[in-house]
C-alpha cells in the first residue's frame, strides 16, 4: 500500500490533565493510517507561522511512551493563545501558513483546543476551500471549562472535576479541624469565566462522610452580595464552619465581574477575555469586615487542569479516543470539523460536527441545573457529572513521584 502524506498537529489555549492523551491518540492513529510522518506545532499555530516543529517520531520511540504521554499533564507541544485574523484582514499571514504545509506534504491538519482553537479550524478549512488547497482540518475537543457548544462534554472536564470534588472534601475536613468556639468562613475559587461546570463539581464532595459546600455560585446567575451576606450569616447560626464555592466569573446585576469590585481584571488576552482573579479573595476580606469572624480565600488556579495524578480513567480513554477518531474522520473525506462526545444514557460515544456550529459558542449550566435560589446545583447536575470522573489511572512513580514525557531538542 502506498503510504499516506504527512499529518500535523498542534496543542492551543489552557492545557488539561488529558490533553496529550489527546496527542497521543492522533500520533498511534495516524501511524496506524500509514501516515509518513507525524509533525507536532510547537506552541500551536504561532508556533508553526515561526517555522516552529517537530518530527512526533523523534520523541515517542514506544508504546511505554505513548503509555508516559497520556499521563503527562500541561501541553507536550507548547500551547499559545494566538487569534488568527479574518481572512479579508490579513491574507499574506493563511498563505504563508499554506506554504509551511505544501512544504512539509501537510494532508491532514489536527487541532486539539477549545472554542478559539475551533476558531482556528474554521478559518482554515474555510481559506483552504476558498483557495482550493487539499489539506483536511479537523478539531479535537479539549477544555476543562466544559464550555464547546453540540458537546455533552469535553475531554479534561472530568479529571477537572475528580480534582476540584477531591480537594473540597480536603478543605472541609482542613476547615472542620480548626473551628473550636470560633466560627471560620472558606471561600473556594473555581476556573469558569462564563460558564458554572467546575464550580458545580464542588457537589460532588457531598458523599456519605462529608456535606459538601454549603453554598456554591456560578456565573450563568447574577451574584447578588446583600443576599449572600444574609445567607452567609444565616448558615453561621447553625454551624461554625462554612465553606462557600465560587466561579471566578460571577458577575452582578449589572454585568461587572466581582473581581473587578477589587481592582483585579485589567488584563485582556488576544481574544478579548478579561484576566479573572481575587473573586475569592474580595468576597472572603468582605464577609470578614461584616461578619468580624476569621475567613479565607483558596484558588484551585492551575492545579485544576495540571493534576494529571488525579486523572479520571474515563477522561484520559475519552481524550485518547477523539484524537484517533480525528484522524479517522480527515483520512476518510471530512473537513472543517470536530469530533464531538455525545451521550445515549450513560454511555458516551463518538460523533462529528461542522465546526462552524461549534466554534465563538458557549454551553452554559441549565438554569434548571440550579436551585431557585441560585445558590447550589441540582441532583441532575450530579447525575450528569458523576460518570465522568469514574475510575484511576496511575501515573508511573519514580523515586515518589510521577513520571513526565518531556519534550527533547532534536
Amino acid at each position: 500500500m502506498e503510504r499516506k502524506r504527512n499529518i500535523i498537529v498542534g496543542q492551543s489555549g489552557g492545557p488539561t490533565a488529558v490533553i496529550n492523551s489527546s496527542l497521543a491518540g492522533v500520533y498511534k492513529t495516524a501511524k496506524e493510517r500509514g501516515f509518513h510522518k507525524v509533525y507536532g506545532m510547537l506552541h500551536g499555530i504561532q508556533g508553526l507561522l515561526d517555522e516552529q516543529y517537530v518530527d512526533l517520531s523523534t520523541q515517542i520511540h514506544s508504546d511505554m511512551d505513548i503509555e508516559l504521554l497520556k499521563r503527562t499533564p500541561s501541553a507536550f507541544l507548547g500551547s499559545c493563545r494566538y487569534k488568527l485574523p479574518e481572512i479579508h484582514e490579513n491574507i499574506e499571514i493563511y498563505e504563508r501558513i499554506f506554504e509551511i504545509l505544501d512544504k512539509l506534504d501537510i494532508e491532514t491538519f489536527i487541532y486539539i483546543g477549545g472554542n478559539d482553537s475551533m476558531d482556528t479550524i474554521k478559518k482554515l478549512s474555510d481559506y483552504a476551500i476558498i483557495k482550493g488547497h487539499s489539506q483536511k482540518f479537523l478539531g479535537v475537543p479539549k477544555t476543562i471549562d466544559n464550555d464547546l457548544a453540540l458537546t455533552d462534554h469535553t475531554p479534561g472536564f472530568g479529571s477537572a472535576a475528580k480534582y476540584i470534588a477531591a480537594s473540597t472534601k480536603e478543605v472541609i475536613r482542613d476547615a472542620l479541624g480548626l473551628t473550636y468556639h470560633k466560627d471560620m468562613i472558606t471561600i473556594i475559587e473555581i476556573m469558569g469565566r462564563n460558564a458554572g461546570w467546575l464550580t458545580g463539581a464542588t457537589a460532588l464532595a457531598k458523599t456519605e462522610e462529608c456535606d459538601g459546600p454549603d453554598l456554591i455560585y456560578l456565573p450563568e446567575i447574577p451574584f447578588d452580595i446583600d443576599k449572600f451576606l444574609e445567607k452567609t450569616k444565616e448558615l453561621l447560626k447553625k454551624k461554625e464552619s462554612i465553606v462557600i464555592a465560587v466561579s471566578e466569573g460571577i458577575k452582578l446585576a449589572d454585568g461587572r465581574y466581582v473581581c473587578e469590585l477589587s481592582g483585579g481584571a485589567d488584563y485582556v488576552d488576544a481574544f478579548g477575555h478579561k484576566q479573572l482573579q481575587g473573586t475569592a479573595t474580595y468576597l472572603a476580606n468582605y464577609l470578614g469586615a461584616e461578619i468580624g469572624c476569621k475567613t479565607r480565600s483558596i484558588e484551585f488556579s492551575t492545579l485544576q487542569r495540571s493534576a494529571s495524578h488525579m486523572a479520571s480513567r474515563v477522561d484520559v480513554n475519552e481524550a485518547f479516543m477523539v484524537g484517533g477518531a480525528a484522524v479517522k474522520a480527515a483520512d476518510e473525506g471530512d473537513n472543517g470539523k470536530m469530533v464531538v462526545i455525545a451521550r445515549v444514557s450513560d454511555d458516551p460515544y463518538m460523533s462529528i460536527y461542522d465546526v462552524h456550529r461549534i466554534a465563538n459558542n458557549e454551553k452554559t449550566v441549565p438554569r434548571e441545573w440550579v436551585n431557585e435560589e441560585g445558590n447550589y446545583v441540582t441532583d441532575d447536575f450530579i447525575n450528569y457529572i458523576e460518570p465522568l470522573i469514574q475510575g484511576d489511572y496511575q501515573p508511573f512513580m519514580v523515586n515518589g513521584l510521577p513520571q513526565h514525557l518531556v519534550l527533547k531538542e532534536v
